[in-house]
């Protein structure tokens, strides 16, 4: 909970047991993706997992994916000289929005525009640090949080 009255972003999509859903039904979706496939080729067969426990952490659930896998620079360090272009970026996001509803994802406004904002946010990230030249982060950089932002919380209806 982010204070007493207003949960997670985690919580409120429904813990770490959400996201795994929503990565394995992504990530099911992308070997027949002609735009995605070439980046995934040869994925961990976990990806799905190590991707699930970094959402929900970032969306204050569970310290999953950096009891694990090291902090944000874990994940940077994934995406180092992969070259990642904008058309994959944006193909990687509309699949993923495609799956949000298949996952059963809350489709309140206020969940779906703090998801979609991190997921742009995070993207460009990883456009950014999978370019030629970036140095390998700090190992102790710590993990990117994630809010309810303007909106302040789950909509009441």
């Amino acid at each position: 909970m982010v204070d007493d009255k207003v949960p997670s972003l985690a919580a409120w999509a429904g813990g770490d047991e959400a996201f795994e859903k929503l990565t394995e039904l992504f990530y099911a979706k992308v070997p027949a993706d002609p735009i995605l496939a070439p980046v995934f080729a040869g994925m961990d067969p976990h990806h799905a997992q190590h991707v699930a426990a970094f959402i929900a952490e970032v969306f204050g659930g569970a310290t999953t994916y950096s009891a694990a896998r090291g902090s944000h620079a874990g994940m940077i360090g994934r995406h180092l000289g992969r070259r990642l272009t904008e058309v994959q970026r944006r193909r990687w996001i509309d699949l993923m929005l495609d799956t949000l509803d298949e996952a059963g994802l809350p489709a309140d406004p206020e969940f779906r525009a703090a998801l979609v904002g991190y997921l742009e946010w995070g993207t460009r990230l990883a456009v950014i640090n999978s370019q030629d030249g970036v140095p390998t982060p700090e190992p102790d950089m710590p993990m990117p949080t994630w809010g309810w932002g303007p909106p302040g919380g789950p909509w009441q209806g």
